[in-house]
């Protein structure tokens, strides 16, 4: 009898912790979307957030960022979007790659946007920033792996392939990067039925992964994370904080940032778009 109660309250409290989660997500997507028809994603702003460092100030740095963003309109309480920019020491611009749904059959788009520009109206959050050395010996390696996307024609937004999968890819392709893509990056966890077991996103964890719809995955970065038909829930400990749903996660930040001979960037937060937009 004791088991029941403890099982029935241990399920309670996942879906207290679920709802809060949405209402959370919901709020802050409504906050930050204007009044119904001002704008439709035709006419939502796309210009610079001001978080990546000018590149012409730091033409001699190698700069390395990863961006996310929620996702236009409604999907914006379910699920992100991100990207990553870079550029070499002597370049004074920076390259940016993400997968973008409705430019199929070639989803896989180079600077399809500005570097750190809003997605749809929906201000990014720095997930990753390396500078220097760290950032110069990485950028071959995440040149390849977005050479190697093996969805490079595909596209759905549940469960995946996304550009959340795209990220991840790159993630395990280039684990220099600690990326740590969070719980509500719907499709980051795609894997084919052929291959369910391999690398987390951020390339320095295991993870169990049926489609993306069930599974499990454990690691430095992401700590413990399950998936139940594309929910992520988990524990993260290495920056201690709640992985959720929705709201991606309730803790400490975790952007990883290795400035080298500058200051950081200012970490901005997230909200939302996509298709226009989806993850």
């Amino acid at each position: 009898m004791s088991n029941r109660i403890s099982l029935r309250r241990l399920g309670l409290g996942g879906l207290l912790l679920t709802a809060v989660s949405f209402a959370l997500s919901v709020a802050s997507v409504m906050a930050a979307s204007p009044a119904s028809g001002e704008r439709s994603w035709r006419t939502a702003p796309r210009h610079s957030a001001g978080i990546a460092p000018d590149p012409v100030r730091h033409a001699d740095e190698a700069i390395v960022q990863v961006y996310a963003a929620s996702t236009y309109g409604w999907r914006g309480a379910f699920a992100v979007h991100p990207w990553i920019i870079y550029k070499r020491a002597g370049e004074q611009a920076y390259t940016r790659y993400d997968v973008v749904g409705w430019r199929r059959p070639e989803v896989v788009q180079r600077n399809y946007a500005v570097a750190d520009g809003l997605w749809y109206g929906a201000t990014p959050r720095l997930l990753v920033d390396h500078r220097g050395a760290s950032a110069a010996g990485m950028i071959g390696d995440i040149e390849a792996a977005v050479a190697s996307y093996p969805y490079a024609s595909e596209y759905r937004s549940y469960p995946g392939p996304n550009s959340n999968t795209f990220l991840a890819h790159i993630g395990r392709e280039v684990p220099a990067l600690k990326l740590d893509l969070p719980a509500n990056a719907i499709g980051k966890d795609y894997r084919p039925l052929t291959q369910p077991v391999g690398l987390s996103s951020s390339g320095a964890g295991v993870q169990f992964s049926l489609l993306g719809l069930l599974g499990m995955s454990i690691g430095v970065q992401e700590g413990l994370e399950l998936n139940l038909i594309g929910l992520n829930f988990g524990l993260d400990l290495n920056r201690p904080a709640l992985r959720l749903p929705f709201v991606g996660r309730l803790g400490w930040d975790d952007t990883v940032a290795e400035p080298v001979g500058s200051a950081p960037a200012a970490v901005e937060s997230a909200t939302p778009p996509q298709s226009a937009g989806g993850a």
